[in-house]
């Protein structure tokens, strides 16, 4: 047993704190499918604790101005920045992702952290003539304490980047660790004991089952946001509307469509495309490109290009920074991963590559899968229409425009796409066809900050990374003067 990370704590109310329980959940490296640390499993009454110690400390925190708040979440920017080697190390280990691609998680967090610090003043309300001779006008407040459900694919640039909004906002924050790779929330526990007051921001662990959803149903949390599954994202409505009315945010799954014209050319479709797909991320990432769907006339030469480039990907140690891919998260991930294996060898799909566990003594254990690659995919098989998160690509083969735009929308999900063609005007034609919020023309997988990144369909509710995420973290309060 690798017991390198040791036992880290919750952080509730200014204090690193065990579960009330005092029973603890193991954190597994992905790579050797060794325990390596331990976190509290937190409880229903350590959540109570946790949302009670956000109210206690959130009036003192919205009485101060957005200039005051502002300049701690970029010293929280920094704080982040300054412990950023220590960061991708420890997420490389416990999640799997290339310790090469993790840097840019941490300019991310301080980018985004730098962003909201900004926005603040931009909380307005309106003043609105709305009778004769009086005065009508609306504020803005903080909801309160806010909850945040962290995903496992980026944990901590997810528990950075999303505490910028609530908090800028006037709120305080319960932050909940992923089940599957919560370490590096620990370190994000002690960043903020360091910047900010106590209580301000609250960091738990846990199972979803348990301490998501007791911040869910809490009574004093009316607004939740969450990144990862539909199925969670549609239990947390259900759970959230049996208690009281709450605002949510839902940045969910996708099986997103990359539409390669006739007019492109081969190659660097096919350098797109393979980038697209995040294999640093083993796949798991909910922008992956991970249906391409090109035109008959380039199908060949595309699938021969794109089968060189991910048969070349290197798999390796997450911490080995020439290591192109890791393994999937968890072994009940894995399992989710490789039904989808076994599901197209059934459906009838083209296996191109990969498709196994690759060879080798370090691959013996752990959740390893070589990049794979379907061909021949039509939309009534499941790799083509289920989202698998995992490092497979499928690929299609269309002939007329109607016929593509038809299989990109003819899923519940609408995250994001890509659209591949010189022509101006049938690209804008498919952009306003799509059914997806974000839309590449000639590009993939990059967020734009201040945008806004939402999904449409089952993919999402609310928009992240731009002014409107943080308007959505108050509520509109309307005054009337009668003089």
């Amino acid at each position: 047993m690798d017991t390198k990370f040791g036992d880290r704590l919750m952080y509730i109310g200014g204090e690193f704190v065990a579960s009330d329980s005092g029973e603890w959940m193991e954190s597994v490296n992905p790579a050797t499918a060794e325990v390596h640390g331990r976190v509290p499993a937190g409880t229903v009454t350590d959540i109570d604790r946790a949302v009670r110690a956000g109210a206690a400390a959130q009036i003192e925190w919205a009485q101060r101005s957005v200039f005051e708040r502002g300049e701690l979440l970029r010293k929280l920017a920094d704080a982040i920045v300054a412990r950023a080697d220590e960061v991708v190390e420890l997420e490389a280990a416990d999640t799997g992702n290339t310790i090469a691609s993790l840097s840019n998680d941490i300019t991310l967090a301080k980018n985004y952290l730098m962003m909201m610090a900004g926005l603040g003043i931009e909380m307005k309300g309106e003043s609105v003539p709305a009778s004769s001779g009086n005065i009508h006008f609306t504020m803005r407040e903080p909801y309160g304490v806010v909850g945040r459900i962290v995903p496992f694919n980026h944990p901590f640039l997810f528990a950075a980047a999303h505490l910028a909004a609530p908090l800028i906002a006037g709120n305080a924050v319960v932050l909940k660790s992923p089940d599957q790779s919560p370490l590096s929330a620990s370190v994000m526990a002690e960043i903020c004991h360091e910047v900010l007051p106590p209580g301000i921001v609250n960091i738990v662990h846990g199972q979803g089952i348990v301490a998501g959803d007791a911040i869910v149903r809490h009574p004093l949390v009316h607004r939740i946001g969450f990144t990862g599954s539909v199925p969670t994202g549609l239990a947390i409505q259900r759970a959230a509307a049996e208690t009281s009315v709450k605002h949510l945010s839902l940045e969910l799954g996708g099986k997103n469509p990359f539409i390669a014209f006739p007019d492109c050319d081969p190659e660097e479709i096919a350098t797109a495309a393979v980038n697209g797909m995040n294999f640093n991320w083993s796949g798991q990432s909910c922008g992956s490109t991970s249906r391409l769907m090109l035109h008959e006339s380039l199908y060949d030469d595309v699938v021969e290009r794109v089968v060189a480039k991910i048969s070349a990907i290197k798999l390796g140690d997450p911490l080995d920074h020439s290591s192109g891919m890791g393994p999937v998260n968890s072994a009940g991930h894995y399992k989710h991963v490789m039904s989808f294996i076994e599901s197209s060898e059934k459906d009838g799909a083209t296996l191109l590559t990969g498709g196994k566990r690759p060879e080798g003594v370090q691959f013996e254990k752990g959740y390893w899968l070589e990049p794979t690659v379907y061909g021949d995919v039509t939309m009534d098989m499941r790799v083509g229409r289920e989202e698998v998160f995992g490092p497979i690509l499928s690929i299609f083969k269309w002939s007329d425009t109607d016929e593509v735009i038809a299989m990109a929308n003819g899923l519940d999900l609408g995250l994001t796409a890509a659209v591949w063609t010189n022509e101006l005007d049938t690209a804008m034609d498919a952009v306003r066809r799509l059914d997806s919020g974000l839309v590449w023309i000639n590009g993939y997988g990059r967020h734009y900050m201040g945008t806004g990144f939402s999904g449409w369909k089952n993919s999402g509710l609310g928009r992240e990374e731009c002014l409107e995420e943080v308007l959505s973290y108050t509520r509109s309060k309307s005054v009337h003067i009668v003089l």
